[in-house]
């Protein structure tokens, strides 16, 4: 592409160098700089990527981008000075691949908890409607029928617009993406134009990289103080952290809510581990989908799949025919009539709403075991706050291992178990091996007992110490639950 058309609609403070060239591929990492690349030097968080423009240059880039020019100036490159590189990043990868955004209707799902499932299932209910679309969630990406493993959840601007535009190129109208609070804050969503953006909840989580929880509000809420006029923001009005969403924002405002008056009303009905009957602005439904937090879910995508100008019959319809999320109150049962529920719950509040649920369901005669523990090199404030919850809604926590990484598992647990309350001390224990764990709890079950096993959901590794060891809590319950039944 031509670098003078690369920079429509960008401030560019200075140039040194023509703007007659052609640029074969963006990059923000030097390593990847090939002939006739554009670099744009980023300061990051870890390293400032002014400090590798020489690299780049010598790997063939001739266009580099950045906040400060080097002392030395190379008379064959063409250098830009921008304001901010990582925001003039985005527009660049949007100009690069002929803003796809604009020639789909975008939608972004932003919240602690419920973005995985309310994208795929958006995307789900739109291919049962006959709409080809994209899907970019933390489990996987797929446009149309291709499916592409999942890196991040929210993947760098240059690779969301070139999953946009294979999305455009391959007919899709259509994309749903997870928005996360580190994709806002480091500029990945830069450049791109949303049609509507959902706001699922706000709790705790993430404070390792955010410090506070205040901050983490404001990364969220920046989402919607940049969308533009026309587009539409969608919040849940039971949660108290709604309505600062749309302080700033130019969006039309909609809300959904199961307590309080919303443009989209729920009611949950009946509910066991088969599904819910539901009741969605006075129609009622049945879901194959559990828990009352599922309830959110839906009715999230039933007000965002409604104002992309579907009809409410059609959207309940494609509901009813849903499979479950992947790794998302996933139900098994064994012979012996144990049920196990898989679910990625990692923070408080997804931990409290999954075992509510439960609590719901079962008949208090069944016993509640649950399997969790909490992520190393992350949040240390949560940990006390899962032991808590763990201990009060469960008739017995196994506390062990999710994803350690570099900490001692030991030491999380400790600081897992430092929540515990005096009157819930004979409640737990704590195996730090998360195959024995989930071991122990089948031994001490019972038939029609339920066993959850949280934290990991679709994740099929624990990472140790850097390494990721493939792991996948399905497959572990299925080969215990065969081999202590012989």
């Amino acid at each position: 592409m031509n670098l003078e058309k690369l920079l429509a609609n960008i401030t560019v403070l200075e140039t040194k160098g023509t703007l007659d060239k052609e640029v074969s591929v963006l990059v923000f990492d030097s390593r990847k700089a090939v002939e006739n690349a554009l670099y744009v030097a980023i300061k990051g968080v870890v390293a400032d990527g002014h400090s590798f423009i020489n690299s780049a240059i010598e790997k063939g880039a001739k266009i580099i981008v950045c906040e400060a020019l080097p002392e030395t100036i190379n008379e064959k490159i063409t250098y830009i000075l921008v304001k901010d590189s990582s925001k003039a990043l985005g527009h660049l990868a949007s100009n690069f691949y002929d803003n796809p955004s604009k020639k789909l209707n975008l939608v972004g799902v932003t919240g602690t908890n419920g973005k995985t499932s309310v994208t795929t299932l958006l995307f789900d209910i739109f291919k049962n409607l006959g709409y080809p679309s994209a899907l970019i969630s933390t489990v996987e990406y797929r446009i149309a029928d291709e499916v592409i493993p999942s890196t991040h959840t929210t993947p760098d601007v240059i690779r969301l617009n070139e999953m946009l535009a294979k999305a455009v190129d391959k007919g899709c109208e259509y994309a749903f993406m997870e928005v996360s609070s580190h994709g806002i804050t480091q500029d990945r969503i830069e450049g791109l134009h949303f049609k509507i953006a959902g706001f699922t909840n706000i709790t705790r989580d993430h404070l390792d990289y955010h410090k506070t929880f205040e901050n983490y509000i404001q990364a969220k809420k920046r989402f919607f103080d940049e969308l533009e006029v026309g587009a539409i923001a969608i919040t849940n009005a039971d949660d108290k952290n709604g309505s600062v969403m749309l302080q700033n924002t130019k969006a039309t405002k909609k809300s959904f809510a199961m307590k309080t008056m919303a443009d989209f009303h729920g009611k949950l009905l009946e509910v066991d581990f088969n599904g819910m009957l539901l009741n969605f602005n006075g129609k009622e439904f049945w879901t194959t989908l559990s828990g009352k937090f599922n309830v959110y879910n839906l009715l999230l995508a039933f007000g965002i799949a409604t104002e992309l100008g579907m009809q409410e019959d059609e959207i309940l319809q494609a509901i009813s025919k849903l499979h479950r999320v992947n790794g998302r109150f996933e139900t098994m049962k064994s012979d012996g009539g144990i049920f196990f529920v898989v679910d990625y719950a990692h923070t408080p509040d997804a931990l409290e709403n999954i075992l509510d649920s439960i609590n719901e369901i079962r008949t208090k005669n069944e016993r509640l075991i649950c399997v969790f523990g909490c992520g190393g090199d992350r949040d240390h404030g949560k940990r006390p706050q899962m032991g808590k919850i763990a201990t009060q809604k469960a008739t017995l926590a196994i506390i062990t291992s999710d994803n350690p990484r570099t900490e001692d598992p030991s030491a999380i647990i400790k600081e897992i178990e430092a929540g515990v309350e005096p009157q819930n001390f004979n409640k737990y224990v704590s195996i730090p091996d998360r195959k024995e764990a989930i071991k122990m709890a089948i031994k001490f079950s019972e038939p029609k007992d339920i066993i959850l096993v949280a934290g990991k959901g679709h994740e099929t590794y624990q990472e140790i110490n850097g390494v990721k060891h493939h792991f996948d809590d399905k497959e572990v319950i299925t080969e215990l639950y065969k081999l202590m039944s012989k």
